[in-house]
């Protein structure tokens, strides 16, 4: 992926990795851009026009394609599913005999004939109400939206490639009414105003294939904000169906957060512009469902519930988008050839999904406390979730076959364990560096070794990445490699922990509203439709103090009704909760209402935790204090 899916039961994230393609023969008689439109103003049916015109073909044969896999996605999307009416027409317009060779494929005989392909495109979001997350359907940030109040326009799923051409140059032509307001990083070439001034078509370029599907766009009713933090112009785009969000609101919090990534990178080489793209659904049985975000190289799409209170969206937004951003450092600067010739029709995958998504992840949490946004004990207890996380998924697999084979069984469904063991992994790389260097060196230093050494544009061989990262540092991480990564021994988290003067220990630990020791407090009877709490909800301390019972079906969150249907979204923001909001919660208890109206206090549990030792030396203090602020 990335996918980053963000449920309230679990939390997972993919990966986007930086492409280009290896030398292929050109087909065409003359070397120009393949010149594509989309066209937003004349919609059949929910349904987007696009025209492919490629330029004359000296082959015989031709195939054109749109993904099957997408980078970041790591799981088959299939966007040839979503077109209808293909297409090809010769030079005198008429229609070429086409064989669909598969979902995302069609092979054109006679392409020297060839002058243009038509055809028209579904959206996903819609589909989803259908299908539901997980069941066919694009992850939602990685999807397109097709609206007359907006657009969301993933281009991997509107635009295809043919196979020879993907070094080609293309050239965009988007045409929509003239009151849209377009958002896109692309290169702007040329702007057209209809005579009647109802439309502009809005000319894009992009240097190959891999631009257009590393540059999502949004159109419509949105609004945007842009601001610098140091040397790199953020564009924040967003699309509030209904007002309640805005990019203005939530443009301090992005600022904040991206001036701590910037410190916290140092002089890593960074991006001069990035671009975050925030739908924000309804909640309605055709918006999407799929919350979370995708990254691309500079960019990320997010999708949240347009009803998360703001200091939720807010907080969201620091941990997913950041998660984001530091892909700038893996695999934009630093990935293998997998990536970089990124094949979206019979793609291989790196060993390292270890690094791309857990290191990622890894520093997504570690910044928040290395630049003072959150206390240590709230670091502490991100990383027990993850430990808790890691051993309800296979903990005794091998992370390089894994990521290897992660289309295939039984290695897709350990997926999200990147999130999880994979920043876990990052941790304790982190932790043996600090230790080997006397505090001077950690994964950072690394990452930023290893961006120097390859860049963007030349990419590492998978087989030789460990050999050559425990030539660079020490040969405790080969050790480490052998035993936890590349085999298949749980780790002893403690060990590491130990170094630093912290133990895994029982006691008292502060816990969530929803979700405690990385299992949800309520379940779901689908026959009758309803939310109620487990046992689990007399040992947190909130809820017991409320006098929450087991079985209580919840009724109502803050008056909105509570069902199967909208109880990803609610139970969402109940996870997202802080003390100090009010809240009124409606229960049934055996037939019997009961209200609970109050203000959210800290709420606690017994279970394990990260605690000091009682006999941590000063020397193991001072690597503590290495680690986590640097």
């Amino acid at each position: 992926m990335n996918k980053r899916i963000l449920a309230v039961f679990f939390t997972g994230m993919l990966l986007a990795g930086c492409s280009s393609t290896k030398g292929t023969k050109n087909d065409l008689a003359v070397n120009s851009p393949i010149e594509t439109s989309i066209n937003l103003v004349d919609i059949d049916e929910d349904r987007v026009p696009v025209t492919i015109n490629p330029g004359r073909f000296t082959a015989p044969t031709v195939t054109y394609r749109l993904p099957k896999v997408i980078q970041g996605t790591y799981s088959v999307s299939d966007f040839g599913k979503y077109i209808d009416d293909f297409k090809a027409l010769d030079y005198q317009g008429n229609e070429m005999t086409v064989n669909k060779i598969d979902t995302n494929s069609w092979t054109i005989s006679n392409a020297k004939e060839l002058d243009k392909i038509i055809y028209l495109v579904n959206d996903t979001y819609d589909i989803e109400k259908a299908g539901g997350i997980g069941k066919d359907t694009p992850f939602s940030p990685s999807g397109t939206n097709i609206d007359p109040n907006n657009y969301v326009l993933n281009l991997h799923g509107f635009i295809g490639y043919f196979d020879s051409l993907k070094n080609n140059q293309y050239k965009l032509d988007i045409t929509a009414p003239a009151d849209f307001v377009r958002s896109s990083a692309l290169q702007t070439v040329d702007t057209k105003t209809s005579e009647d001034g109802k439309y502009i078509t809005t000319s894009y370029y992009a240097p190959r294939y891999f631009d257009i599907t590393d540059n999502p766009m949004m159109y419509g009713d949105l609004d945007v904000e842009e601001f610098q933090v140091g040397d790199i112009k953020i564009v924040l785009s967003v699309y509030s169906p209904n007002k309640i969000h805005s990019a203005k609101s939530l443009k301090e919090t992005v600022f904040t957060m991206m001036e701590a990534q910037k410190a916290y990178l140092g002089d890593i080489n960074a991006t001069p512009r990035y671009d975050i793209y925030l739908y924000l659904s309804e909640g309605k049985e055709d918006s999407p469902k799929g919350f979370g975000a995708l990254e691309h190289h500079t960019s990320t799409v997010v999708v949240f519930p347009e009803s998360m209170p703001a200091d939720a969206l807010a907080s969201s937004m620091i941990d997913v988008v950041s998660h984001e951003f530091f892909h700038i450092v893996t695999p934009l600067s630093v990935h293998s050839e997998d990536i970089h010739y990124f094949d979206y029709n019979n793609p291989t995958f790196s060993k390292h999904l270890w690094m791309y998504e857990g290191v990622t992840e890894y520093f997504a949490t570690l910044f928040q406390v290395d630049r003072g946004l959150v206390e240590e004990s709230e670091f502490y207890n991100k990383i027990m979730e993850k430990i808790g996380g890691s051993k309800r998924m296979n903990d005794a697999m091998s992370f390089t076959i894994m990521s290897e084979n992660v289309l295939k069984d039984p290695y897709k469904d350990q997926y999200l364990n990147v999130y999880q063991k994979g920043a876990l992994i990052g941790m304790c790389i982190d932790i043996l560096m600090r230790e080997e260097s006397n505090g001077h060196r950690g994964i950072l230093s690394l990452m930023k070794e290893l961006s120097n050494k390859y860049g963007k544009n030349k990419p590492f061989e998978d087989d030789k990445l460990i050999d050559e990262i425990v030539a660079m540092t020490y040969p405790s991480l080969g050790e480490f490699f052998n035993t936890h990564v590349i085999g298949d021994i749980p780790i002893d988290y403690n060990k590491f922990f130990e170094k630093v003067g912290l133990e895994i220990g029982e006691g008292k630990v502060e816990t969530n509203y929803i979700l405690m020791n990385g299992a949800p407090i309520v379940s779901g009877d689908p026959q009758k439709g309803t939310i109620f709490f487990t046992d689990k909800v007399l040992e947190n301390s909130f809820w017991e103090e409320q006098g929450a019972q087991p079985n209580d079906v919840i009724k109502t969150i803050d008056g909105t009704d509570l069902t199967m249907v909208n109880a990803n979204t609610l139970l969402q923001q109940v996870f997202s909760w802080k003390p100090g909001k009010d809240i009124e919660v409606k229960l049934d208890r055996n037939g019997e209402e009961v209200v609970i109206k109050t203000t959210t206090t800290k709420t606690y549990t017994i279970g394990n935790g990260i605690m000091e030792k009682a006999d941590a030396t000063d020397a193991q203090k001072a690597l503590r204090e290495a680690w986590l602020r640097g």
